[in-house]
């Protein structure tokens, strides 16, 4: 699992390569929340274009890093998502509170 985070505006975007389970998850939060409280971003956009595998443990680091967020005005969305992780998001209900978009110049037009 490879995570890559860099800021452009008022975003940051979180690259996750690989698969987010339990055994990475942790790591995750911790990378994900040091690298947003350096930065000067509102909002995370993760790209999920080479996201392989996700299980409850992804839904909680998206969940926990929405929560965050929305506490302090952002947004959270997700661009590229993969079949077979949309079906994850439908079956928990994110894709009703994170806003899904197909390209990354979209989402970032959109959390302008």
């Amino acid at each position: 699992m490879k995570l890559a985070c860099k800021v452009q505006g008022r975003n940051m975007i979180v690259k996750i390569q690989g698969e987010i389970d339990h055994h990475s998850s942790e790591m995750l939060r911790e990378k994900i929340d040091k690298a947003y409280d350096r930065s000067y971003a509102r909002n995370i956009i993760f790209d999920f274009s080479d996201i392989t595998f996700m299980d409850s443990s992804g839904i909680g680091v998206i969940m926990g890093r929405y929560r965050n967020i929305s506490q302090q005005g952002g947004q959270v969305a997700i661009v590229h998502l993969q079949p077979q992780i949309e079906r994850v998001f439908q079956l928990s209900g994110l894709h009703k509170i994170i806003h899904k978009y197909e390209q990354m110049d979209e989402a970032i037009k959109m959390l302008q």
